[in-house]
């Protein structure tokens, strides 16, 4: 619980900080990449979890009996 805290108390700042770190670090040429890659990730993530939700319903309406 308390790390989930700690990620809510980001001012504007940190946030900015932070990005200036990462553009420091991978230049800004290389971030569109890594944003194009983040969302393709982001993207397989959530087809995983839908097609797993899909899973866990078909078989829970296999094992449900019939009325």
């Amino acid at each position: 619980m308390k790390n989930l805290l700690l990620f809510q108390n980001f001012g504007l700042w940190e946030v900015l900080i932070i990005a200036f770190v990462v553009l420091l670090i991978f230049g800004g040429k290389k971030i569109p990449e890594l944003m194009k890659g983040l969302g393709k990730g982001v993207k397989s993530f959530k087809d995983g979890m839908s097609e797993v939700e899909k899973e866990i319903k078909d078989i829970d309406d296999e094992v449900k009996p019939k009325e």
